[in-house]
């Protein structure tokens, strides 16, 4: 059987493509909304996020496309993620990438950006669904594999309102709102209680824990979506500042997570930060505070500064054929 380091050839390579790498589309993505945000809010060009969504774009699609031939020639490695209690979850991933494309895509083509809207809301609410049958009639699932991925399905959710109000009824919008934020208070607490009181996570896992910063990061940008133009109210403070704190508590760990070696979990890291960092810029034009452009303009400058160097890595784990190879 080839180790982890034994070369392989390209068929071979394409069995071992994991669904983990749309972690990366996120990253751009969230980047990209971050630039969107600065361009309105603080003037910054709107040339670097015109670059930028070509860039995500383009990225999705090579990933999708690499995913889908992987799909069509190794179907049993595809059902082998799907049935893993880690990889599983990135799934969602995908339809969460398309929800997030198609805000890019909203003042370029709107025909387009609702078709891939409603092709990624369907999707994650058709993968919600098999995820919560999955654990509601399980036989497998244990406490110790849980980890932070697990929100990726639930709380996607609660994404789909921060486009969607400019395409769907706003009842639908709450609808999905709602099942996203109910099911993140569920999934924290029975998270918070694995990583209290049980073993800790494999080292290559605990980047996943600063997908703890989005829940609450995302439940804030899509309730200031649905208020409108209405000012912040103290639920919106709570979800806002929530996220604030989970952010400052993982940054006073940063000695811990600069030593993990690099893995496509270091992708984790992305998302969460521009959702933060989004969310900082929204409470700035809300109440006109200098502190939060400060702090969202320096988190999405580390954020961009930590995708070229994730972008590097992993197009030098590929070159020296580290990216795609057999589990040991």
């Amino acid at each position: 059987m080839a180790s982890s380091q034994t070369p392989l050839s390209g068929t071979e390579k394409i069995q071992y493509f994991s669904v983990t790498l749309f972690g990366a589309v996120l990253g751009y993505a969230g980047l990209t909304h971050g630039l969107l945000n600065s361009q309105r809010i603080l003037g910054l060009p709107i040339i670097y996020s015109q670059v930028l969504t070509v860039i995500t774009i383009l990225i999705f699609i090579a990933i999708a496309s690499t995913y889908l031939i992987k799909t069509i020639k190794f179907p049993q490695s595809v059902l082998n993620e799907l049935n893993h209690p880690v990889t599983m979850n990135f799934f969602a991933s995908i339809t969460l990438a398309l929800i997030l494309i198609s805000a890019l895509l909203l003042p370029v083509n709107y025909t387009l950006a609702t078709t891939v809207f409603y092709l990624g809301a369907t999707g994650h609410l058709f993968f919600t669904f098999y995820l919560m049958r999955s654990w509601l009639m399980h036989e497998k699932w244990e406490i110790q594999q849980m980890n932070p991925a697990w929100f990726i399905p639930i709380v996607g959710n609660v994404t789909i309102p921060m486009v969607g109000i400019n395409i769907i009824p706003i009842e639908l919008n709450w609808f999905f709102f709602s099942i996203g934020f109910i099911f993140w208070l569920v999934l924290q607490a029975i998270i918070l209680y694995r990583l209290f009181f049980h073993p800790p996570m494999l080292q290559t896992l605990e980047p996943t824990l600063f997908i703890l910063i989005a829940p609450p990061a995302l439940s804030f940008l899509s309730y200031t979506a649905l208020l409108g133009d209405q000012p912040i109210d103290p639920f919106a403070r709570v979800l806002f500042y929530t996220a604030l704190f989970y952010t400052l508590l993982l940054a006073s760990q940063i000695n811990r997570f600069i030593k993990i070696p690099f893995s496509l979990s270091w992708w984790a890291y992305t998302f969460p930060l521009a959702t933060i960092g989004n969310a900082s810029l929204i409470m700035y034009e809300k109440l006109q505070m200098p502190i939060f452009a400060v702090f969202g303009g320096l988190v999405l400058s580390v954020l961009a500064a930590l995708i070229l160097h994730l972008t590097l890595k992993t197009f030098k784990a590929i070159k020296n054929n580290q990216l795609c190879v057999a589990p040991k």
